[in-house]
């Protein structure tokens, strides 16, 4: 029975770190929008390694989102890439510092308006390290390293566009329909102090479980 429970709590302590290292990845927020509207993006980078993040590329297709502009990151700088049109079809935020730590994560901002037929918006990322390893966020949702994507819904019933070419809605609809020069904040980073407090805690609890285990084998 006591090997049992040992398995049992060892087996739980592999699925939450394992859970915490699905959810550590290049993701862009929010995770909806709507057909029209302008959206300020918000492309959230934590760092899985020890060698810190110095590099991270994002790819978009033009057809379903419109990107014109980047906010300053102070460490960061940023390159844009273009098609033969002249359209914005990536960005690539290189440090001019440390860079992220295997301990830390950001957000880099870009604003843009969603295309009017727009379903979904795939990123595809790719995040460099200082060691000169590259993590592709570019797979499949569910796989290994899935690339982020929004969801866009269709354009609320009745409405229309601003002069900006914006879409408007009814005031049920709220933010949908926010103005060109409107920002809305992206969605807060989840917080993983309780995962961390609950492995250290799973942690304490094994090596205390197998030390009382070994005592007790070496009274007899």
């Amino acid at each position: 029975m006591k090997k049992i429970n040992m398995f049992l709590m060892i087996g739980l302590l592999l699925s939450m770190l394992g859970g915490g290292l699905a959810s550590a990845h290049v993701t862009v927020q929010p995770a909806e929008a709507v057909q029209g509207s302008y959206e300020k993006f918000a492309v959230r980078v934590p760092s899985e390694k020890e060698a810190p993040t110095v590099k991270v590329e994002v790819k978009f297709a033009v057809d379903s989102v419109s990107i014109s502009r980047f906010e300053p990151k102070p460490g960061w700088k940023y390159e844009i890439a273009k098609d033969a049109s002249g359209k914005i079809t990536g960005v690539t935020w290189t440090a001019t510092g440390d860079g992220i730590s295997a301990t830390e994560f950001m957000e880099f901002y870009m604003q843009g308006k969603v295309a009017d037929n727009a379903t979904s918006i795939n990123w595809k990322a790719y995040q460099t390290y200082k060691d000169g390893s590259v993590v592709e966020w570019v797979g499949a949702e569910g796989s290994d390293k899935p690339a982020s994507v929004t969801k866009v819904k269709a354009k609320p019933a009745g409405a229309g566009q601003d002069s900006h070419g914006n879409t408007t809605s009814t005031p049920a609809q709220g933010a949908a329909g926010a103005g060109h020069d409107s920002q809305p904040a992206a969605a807060p980073a989840a917080s993983q102090a309780p995962l961390y407090l609950s492995i250290a805690a799973l942690v304490l609890g094994l090596i205390s479980f197998v030390i009382s285990l070994s005592k007790r084998k070496s009274s007899r």
